[in-house]
Parts: structure tokens; C-alpha cells; sequence
């Protein structure tokens, strides 16, 4: 993905253009390199040569037709040059919504690259952009990773100004905010911050946008380009800034007072901040009936804590408490672990190993031979490991278990996959107190992460309890209409 510095190094230098149709045109075709989708179409319009400039793939051929040449061939009037006909037809033709004029070149590549047709005349230095992008992309349908039941089934697709839409459809207020930008040196990707402005404080639009501007990237590929300049911390388990595939939780999240950032060419969406509580919450939670919800919710907990403390609690339990267990269960996990080669820390780790990698097979694999391979991981790891004996049954059940629990909060997977094996060898170590050491290390780092301010263990850390409502519960829409939260209140309570 990278190139060598000698290739680094070459810049777009920007170049005004001159009045001469002829010299524009070759000084356009040798900063594009003679790319062969640079369409150029040349035509003589009220008497004026012409040149119209457009992107293969990146106009749509229906609107160049009925905005651009139609309406140009019908003009029968005469002008002096073309500076006097290009202005004519800016301010007189409504040949599209989205319409500018520029100097520069550097400005009209990158117009004509976001699909946009670029008109040029004879005897002017001024180029007419006209916006009729019809670039292929993907329809908007159900996000894959943020499933629901009750909630809207549409997500974000790849194009930022159809996810923009999408967002003002559901707002109409017109404290809703865009603000477009560019990312990239090479790449020019739009970005596209959205907040509300009655809601969010001036100070962190301007802190955003600020380090949005200045990102040391050549190219924005995905959100994950942008995510770590935005965070403290490359270290960071917990992600203080959250990603969304949906459009009813972005809107959601805005109207707490939170930003979101889209970014053109991915359908996720960043959110700042992102507490870590929220990790554990859905769109569905607030379609069930409060008592249900807050029994997913804790859950969603227990599966978390499962899912991390279960191996270990294991281990510290078989090697270093055995006297917590009852005698009947004990003498069957000592005869399990008699036949085995391995110590349980190893086959703990080994076995989580495993998991990861047919996980990763199926995951990248074409679907046509994904299944058929967690099957037949499935049946290597579950069956054929237990019976030659390198693995014994309690191990292989415990992983298993702490597994699926983790399926329950896929947001923490990468975190929990470092994390296991940690925890594992504390146990291994110490036991019991080694699994607090490093529970109160774990703790003492998400109590420690913020973003622009906002610790993400709020509202447990700093304690709010009148935000608590919507945490270790989920009480009805008429207790929580009572007093919208704003995360602008975490950030004051921390000042304090």
C-alpha cells in the first residue's frame, strides 16, 4: 500500500490557467499523465471554441445530455470571449445545482476526479465545474454487523453525500450541520463532519476539525485510517471513538450532543465520543419493554465478564484452589487432565489459538468455502483433538463457552482476544490474586482513556447518578424524556 519516497515526493503543484483554450488543454492532459479515462470532447458553442472535460465512470451520461449540451446548443446569442460566455452561462443557465467556477488546476482535478464536467473556453482562464456525478456504487440496504429486529433496516452505503441524506431525512432541524473536507494528499477523500449545534460545544467542532485537517495520510481508505488520530492513544483497548453501520444511532448519538464523522468510501460512520458502557447497548433495547431490556443488558455483562474471566478462573481454580471446587467435580477434572501431555495453561492458549485462526479462515475466506471450513475446524479442534488426547474435555468446553460469550459484544472482540491470554497467565502465576492484579490494571486503564475530554467510563467514573437510568437499567421513554443526556454534561462534571 505504500510507495518508495521517490514516488512520495512528486507533488500536484497547483498552475492558473491561461487564456488559451489550446495550452490549457495540453497542460491538463500532462498533469493527468494522458490517463486514458480523461474524456475530452470538443465543441463550438455561440461561435466560441470549447472543450468539455469529464471522468470516465464518474458522470452520469443521462444528465450530461439533458443539463449540459442540450441546453448549451440552444443558446443562440454572441459574446465578445469566452470569460463573457462562461459567465453567461453560470448565472443565466441553470445547467445544474452544484456548479462553480475555478482558476486553478489543482481545484479542477479535483472536481473533475469527484465527477463533476469541466467546461473550458476559448479566451478565458476560467473553468466552468458542473456537477452530474452518476458513479456506480452500492444501493443502501441492511448493515451486516448491526442487526436488528424492530429498528429501521436501512444503513450507510459508500457514497458520503447519499449517507449525508440519509441522516437529514431523519433530522430535519436546521441546527443539523455538515461540514465537508478533504483527507489525503493523494487520495482527496471527502470527510464530512455532522453535529448539532445547539448541542455540541464550539471548542471540540474546532478541535476536530483541526486535527481532520492536518492527518499526515497520503490515502483514507476507512475509518480506520482516521480512528487512531482522532484518539489519544495508540494503546488503547477500549476505543474512546465508536463506529456505526446505522443511521437511527447516528441520529441517535447527535441528538446527545455527540459528532460524527463520514467518510466517503466506507459505510461506517465514527462517532466522538464513544463511552464505554454504550459498547453494551442496541437500537433494540429501546423497542422491548423495559423490564426484557435490562435483563439482555445484564446479559450482555455477564457475557462479558464470561468471556474474559472464564479461562482463567478456570486455571486459577484447577491449579492453585482446588479446594473450591466440590470433590466429585474435582476427581473428574483431575482423571480429564491425567491423560493430557500438555499443562492446562498451554492447552488453554493453544486452544484459543485455534479458535482464532478458523474464526480468521472462515472470516476471509469466499463464502462458498467458509462453512466448510468452521466445519471441519469444528470437528478438528472439538472432536479429533479430545480423543487423540491432546486435549482434554473441561478445557475444550471452557473455551468454547467463553468464545460464544464473546460473540454476545462484538465490539470488544479484539480486546478480549489480547486480554484471554493475559488473564491466562496471571492465573497460571498467581492465581486468584493474579486475576485481580490484572482485573485492577484492566480497570485502571479504562478509568484512564478519554477523548477531547471525556473519560469514556462515564457515568460510573465519574459517578453520575442520575445518568445511571439508562445503565445498570432501561427505564421507560417517560422517565427517560425527562432529561435528555448531553455529553457535553460528562466533560463539565470532569472539569469539576
Amino acid at each position: 500500500m505504500h510507495l518508495s519516497n521517490r514516488f512520495r515526493k512528486r507533488r500536484r503543484v497547483p498552475v492558473r490557467l491561461t487564456d488559451n483554450l489550446e495550452e490549457n488543454l495540453q497542460m491538463l492532459r500532462q498533469a493527468a499523465g494522458c490517463s486514458d479515462d480523461l474524456i475530452l470532447t470538443r465543441v463550438s458553442l455561440c461561435g466560441i471554441p470549447c472543450a468539455l472535460l469529464t471522468c470516465e465512470g464518474m458522470v452520469s451520461s443521462g444528465l450530461l445530455s439533458e443539463l449540459v449540451f442540450d441546453p448549451l446548443n440552444q443558446m443562440q446569442r454572441t459574446f465578445l470571449n469566452g470569460a463573457a460566455f462562461l459567465r453567461a452561462v453560470h448565472e443565466q443557465k441553470l445547467l445544474a445545482a452544484d456548479s462553480a467556477l475555478t482558476e486553478q488546476s489543482s481545484q479542477l482535478f479535483s472536481m473533475l476526479y469527484a465527477g463533476f464536467a469541466v467546461l473550458l473556453a476559448e479566451g478565458t482562464g476560467t473553468a466552468l465545474c458542473i456537477g452530474i456525478q452518476g458513479y456506480a456504487s452500492r444501493s443502501i440496504s441492511e448493515p451486516s454487523g448491526e442487526l436488528n429486529i424492530y429498528g429501521a433496516r436501512d444503513g450507510f452505503t459508500e457514497p458520503v453525500r447519499v449517507n449525508m441524506s440519509l441522516i437529514r431525512r431523519r433530522m430535519k432541524s436546521p441546527e443539523l450541520t455538515f461540514f465537508l473536507l478533504s483527507a489525503g494528499t493523494v487520495s482527496g477523500t471527502d470527510l464530512c463532519i455532522c453535529w448539532l449545534r445547539d448541542r455540541v460545544p464550539e471548542d471540540l467542532i474546532a478541535d476536530i476539525r483541526q486535527k481532520l485537517m492536518s492527518l499526515p495520510l497520503e490515502t483514507v481508505l476507512s475509518s480506520g485510517y482516521v480512528r487512531p488520530f482522532l484518539e489519544e492513544s495508540d494503546m488503547q483497548l477500549v476505543h474512546s471513538i465508536g463506529t456505526t453501520e446505522r443511521p437511527d444511532i447516528l441520529c441517535a448519538k447527535l441528538l446527545e450532543g455527540r459528532v460524527g464523522i463520514l467518510i466517503d468510501g466506507t459505510p461506517h460512520a465514527l462517532v466522538i465520543p464513544q463511552l464505554f458502557c454504550e459498547t453494551f447497548q442496541t437500537m433494540d433495547d429501546y423497542n422491548y419493554p423495559p423490564a426484557y431490556a435490562t435483563l439482555l443488558r445484564w446479559m450482555k455483562y455477564g457475557a462479558a465478564l464470561l468471556a474474559l474471566l472464564l479461562p482463567a478462573g478456570y486455571l486459577a481454580v484447577a491449579l492453585w484452589h482446588p479446594e473450591l471446587l466440590h470433590e466429585t467435580l474435582l476427581a473428574l477434572l483431575t482423571d480429564a487432565e491425567q491423560s493430557v501431555p500438555f499443562s492446562p495453561a498451554a492447552e488453554l492458549i493453544g486452544i484459543l489459538f485455534m479458535f482464532e485462526i478458523v474464526r480468521e479462515a472462515g472470516l476471509r475466506l469466499p463464502k462458498a468455502v467458509g462453512g466448510a471450513v468452521g466445519m471441519i475446524g469444528g470437528l478438528l479442534i472439538g472432536d479429533a483433538a479430545v480423543k487423540s488426547g491432546l486435549i482434554s474435555t473441561p478445557v475444550l468446553t471452557v473455551a468454547a463457552l467463553s468464545a460464544t460469550a464473546g460473540f454476545v459484544i462484538p465490539e470488544h472482540h479484539a480486546a478480549l482476544t489480547v486480554l484471554r491470554p493475559v488473564f491466562i497467565l496471571a492465573a497460571a502465576a498467581a492465581g486468584i490474586p493474579g486475576i485481580a492484579l490484572a482485573g485492577m490494571v484492566l480497570l485502571y486503564h479504562i478509568c484512564g482513556t478519554e477523548v477531547f475530554g471525556f473519560p469514556v467510563s462515564a457515568p460510573l467514573a465519574p459517578l453520575m447518578p442520575h445518568r445511571l437510568q439508562d445503565i445498570l437499567a432501561r427505564v421507560g421513554f417517560r422517565r427517560l424524556s425527562q432529561g435528555n443526556f448531553r455529553i457535553s454534561e460528562v466533560r463539565e462534571q470532569e472539569e469539576e
